[in-house]
C-alpha cells in the first residue's frame, strides 16, 4: 500500500519565503498547509493534522516562539523554527520551548527539506508510542507519551517535548556521564558546535521541575568537564 505523503505547514510571513518554499517541498513529495501569521495557523489547526510545521520566529503580531510554546503545551506536531543568522537567543529560546530544530536564513530549501525528514523519522506522525512505556528513577515516574513526571506523592509535573527527550535520554543511560556533544546529538540529531548553552539550560529547566533543591541536584548531577549523568537506578514501572 502506498503511503500518504507527510503534510508539513509553513508559516511565514514574506510570501517570498513561504510560496517558494511551498513549491520546492510539494517537488520533494511533501503535502504542504500554508500560514502567513500565527493566527491562520491556529485556524488551520482546527481543521488539519499536519505532520511537522516550520515557523518563522519573527511575525508581525503573535510571534513564532510565542506559536511554538503553544504547540508544544498543547501536544502538537514537531516544530523546526527558521531564525535569523543573528538571533541565538531566539535559537536557544525556541529549543528549550520544545521546538525540534531550527535552520538558520539564508538556507539552502534542501538542507531544510532534509532537517524535515531527520525530524519525522525520529517522530512518525502515524506510529503508535513504542516507547519504552513508564519509567522509574527516584520518586518520580516518566511518561513519556503523556509528556510528564509524577511524583511518588501523586502530583504530576507537565514536561516540554524537548524535556521530556531529553530525560528520556538520560534514562536510557543511567549511572552514565553524557556529554553535551552526545545529548545535543541523540535528542535534537545534531552536533554541539556553538550551542552547548541549549543542552545546559534544558538540564536547568528540568532540574526546577524534578530536584529537591536544584542548587544541589542529586538526580541530574554535573562531572565537571565531561557533562551530565542521571545519578539513580531506573526500573520499568
Amino acid at each position: 500500500m502506498e503511503q500518504t505523503a507527510a503534510q508539513v505547514m509553513i508559516v511565514d510571513d514574506a510570501r517570498d519565503i513561504r510560496e517558494p518554499l511551498d513549491k520546492y517541498l510539494r517537488k520533494q513529495g511533501l503535502r504542504t498547509l500554508l500560514a502567513a501569521n500565527a493566527m491562520e495557523a491556529r485556524a488551520l489547526l482546527e481543521e488539519s493534522d499536519p505532520a511537522l510545521i516550520v515557523l518563522d520566529v519573527m511575525m508581525p503580531g503573535e510571534d513564532g516562539l510565542s506559536l511554538c510554546r503553544w504547540l508544544v503545551g498543547r501536544g502538537g506536531p514537531p516544530v523546526i523554527l527558521l531564525t535569523a543568522m543573528a538571533d541565538e537567543t531566539d535559537r536557544i529560546v525556541g529549543l528549550e520551548l520544545g521546538a525540534d530544530d531550527y535552520v538558520v536564513k539564508p538556507f539552502n530549501p534542501r538542507e531544510l527539506v532534509a532537517r524535515i525528514r531527520a525530524v519525522l523519522r525520529r517522530k512518525p506522525p502515524t506510529a503508535p508510542q513504542v516507547a519504552k512505556g513508564l519509567r522509574r528513577f527516584g520518586p518520580w515516574t516518566h511518561d513519556p507519551d503523556a509528556q510528564e513526571v509524577r511524583h511518588a506523592e501523586g502530583r504530576a509535573v507537565t514536561l516540554t517535548s524537548g524535556e521530556s527527550r531529553l530525560l528520556g535520554v538520560l534514562l536510557d543511560h543511567p549511572q552514565t556521564v553524557m556529554s553535551r556533544s552526545s545529548l545535543l546529538d541523540l535528542t535534537l540529531g545534531r552536533d554541539a558546535k556553538a550551542y552547548d548553552r541549549a543542552i545546559d539550560n534544558s538540564v536547568s529547566r528540568l532540574r526546577r521541575k524534578i530536584e529537591v533543591d536544584p542548587s544541589l541536584p542529586r538526580l541530574i548531577v554535573t562531572e565537571w568537564g565531561g557533562g551530565y549523568r542521571l545519578a539513580a537506578d531506573v526500573e520499568s514501572a
